[in-house]
C-alpha cells in the first residue's frame, strides 16, 4: 500500500512536469519505473507507453482549449506514427533487457542533444509550412513513420524528436510545437501499448497506478504552457530525456 501511494504521488509530480513541457513522457516514466521502484525493463516500457496514451489525452484536451496544437498535422502524423509503433513494439521484445537499456537511455540523450542544438543555437522566427504544397504531406507521414516507429521500438514517447520535427520539418513555433505533439502521442502510445499488451509486456494493475497520477498532473502541467517564459519552457524541454537517460545508465 506505502508503495503504491508512493508510486502515485511520484507520477503526478512527473504528469505536472510532462504536461508542462508537452511531452508523454514515457521514456521519463520507464526511468522511474525501473530504477526507483524495481520493475523489469520490457515490463516498464509496456506499462509507460500505454500510460502515455492516457497522459497525452487529458494534455492534448488542454492545449486544444488553450488553442497550443495543430490539429490537421496532428492528426495525420499521429496516425501514421500508430502503424509504425506497433511493428515498432513487435521488434522491442526481441532485444535483451541489457541492451534495450542503454539503446532506449542512447535515443533519450539523442533526444536531448537534438533539441539542444534546434532551441539554443538556433536562430530567427519560424515559418509554417504551407498545407497546400507537396513538401507538407511528405513532411507529416515522415514525421509520423520515423517517430512512430522510435517510440514503439525504445518505449519512448519519441516526444523530441516530434517537436524537432514539427519545427524544423512544419516550421511550427515552440509552443505550438509542444500541444501538438501531444496529439501525435494519443494514436502512437495506443498502438504501441498494445503491441506490448499482446506480448504479455503490460502490467494492468501498475498502468492503472500510474494513470492516478500522472493524467491529473498532464492536465494540471498543460495549463501553465502558454504562461511560462520561454527560457523555462526550452530548458524543461532540453532537460527531461537527458535526466531520463541519466537515470537508466547511473
Amino acid at each position: 500500500m506505502q508503495m503504491t501511494l508512493e508510486l502515485i504521488f511520484v507520477m503526478l509530480l512527473t504528469g505536472l512536469l510532462l504536461g508542462f513541457i508537452g511531452a508523454g513522457g514515457s521514456g521519463f516514466m520507464i526511468a522511474i519505473l525501473t530504477v526507483g521502484f524495481g520493475y523489469p525493463i520490457h515490463i516498464a516500457m509496456g506499462t509507460a507507453l500505454a500510460a502515455m496514451m492516457f497522459t497525452s489525452l487529458s494534455g492534448a484536451i488542454s492545449h486544444i482549449r488553450e488553442k497550443n496544437a495543430d490539429i490537421i498535422s496532428g492528426v495525420i502524423a499521429g496516425f501514421i506514427g500508430a502503424v509504425a509503433a506497433w511493428f515498432g513494439a513487435g521488434i522491442a521484445i526481441t532485444i535483451p533487457e541489457s541492451v534495450i537499456t542503454w539503446l532506449t537511455a542512447s535515443m533519450l540523450a539523442l533526444s536531448s542533444i537534438a533539441l539542444f542544438l534546434r532551441l539554443v543555437l538556433a536562430t530567427g522566427d519560424s515559418v509554417p509550412l504551407n498545407k497546400k504544397t507537396l513538401r507538407y504531406p511528405i513532411a507529416v507521414v515522415s514525421l509520423g513513420l520515423v517517430t512512430g516507429f522510435l517510440s514503439g521500438t525504445f518505449g519512448i514517447g519519441a516526444t523530441p524528436f516530434i517537436q524537432l520535427g514539427l519545427m524544423l520539418l512544419l516550421g511550427l513555433p515552440m509552443r505550438l510545437a509542444a500541444g501538438t505533439s501531444m496529439l501525435i502521442i494519443l494514436p502512437i502510445a495506443a498502438a504501441g501499448g498494445a503491441g506490448y499488451y499482446w506480448a504479455e509486456s503490460l502490467d494492468v494493475q501498475l498502468l492503472l497506478t500510474v494513470l492516478v497520477g500522472t493524467m491529473t498532473g498532464s492536465y494540471l502541467g498543460a495549463k501553465l504552457t502558454k504562461r511560462a517564459p520561454q527560457k523555462l519552457l526550452k530548458t524543461g524541454i532540453i532537460a527531461t530525456p537527458l535526466v531520463a537517460a541519466c537515470l537508466l545508465v547511473f
